[in-house]
């Protein structure tokens, strides 16, 4: 219903490019891997300019991954938030990330589901906002143009085939895009708990010292 509406809009806007762009960039804010799809199908058949959809999607994600560093960095000044996060944990987390934070933001933007802790976890614990920038830019030049690419490709090829019907293979390639990130999500988390057990002895380590 999500795939339905967007592509609906975007339909509706065919001839007011301000309207598509608007429309763009409030999809990412709800679903940015799904917004990218349809918008890649979408300019497959010409009823959308593929400069137009690139640049709304890069300025719809980025401010998207601003957003979630300003609510992490807005959490921090809330004082049952910072009861709640031991001590401890936070300044351990500190620690691992300073030096890491372009790394860290770069990687997240490739594995769908972590993103939203990542970079709300950067603006909680103040991490460099130059860096959180550039590499979200960076990341998402990279990441959503793959995906565009990758859309528009399938769309031709869905329209060649099955017409109207190609809207089907556009929710399987959302659900596939999705069913991709969890898995990656849970491996992520695996090695998060291996890492935070090596950052424990290590803090413990130091800290006895």
């Amino acid at each position: 219903m999500y795939g339905l509406s967007v592509s609906d809009v975007l339909v509706f806007a065919q001839h007011h490019p301000g309207l598509q762009a608007f429309a763009i960039i409030f999809a990412t804010f709800i679903l940015e891997d799904a917004a990218t799809i349809l918008a890649g199908m979408q300019a497959a058949d010409g009823s959308l300019s593929v400069p137009l959809a690139l640049l709304s999607l890069y300025v719809g994600i980025v401010l998207g991954d601003l957003g979630l560093y300003g609510l992490g960095r807005i959490a921090a000044y809330v004082p049952w938030v910072r009861r709640v996060l031991p001590p401890t944990r936070t300044a351990m987390v500190r620690a691992w990330l300073h030096g890491r934070v372009f790394r860290v933001v770069l990687v997240s933007r490739f594995l769908p589901g972590v993103r939203l802790p990542t970079y709300t976890t950067c603006g909680f614990l103040g991490a460099s906002l130059r860096q959180f920038a550039l590499a979200t830019m960076i990341a998402t030049l990279f990441w959503t143009s793959a995906l565009f690419s990758i859309s528009m490709r399938a769309g031709r090829l869905l329209m060649d085939h099955f017409g109207i019907w190609r809207w089907a293979g556009a929710l399987g390639l959302i659900v596939f895009v999705i069913l991709a990130g969890g898995i990656a999500r849970r491996l992520h988390h695996r090695s998060d708990r291996r890492r935070s057990s090596q950052l424990k002895r290590q803090y413990g380590d130091a800290h006895q010292r």
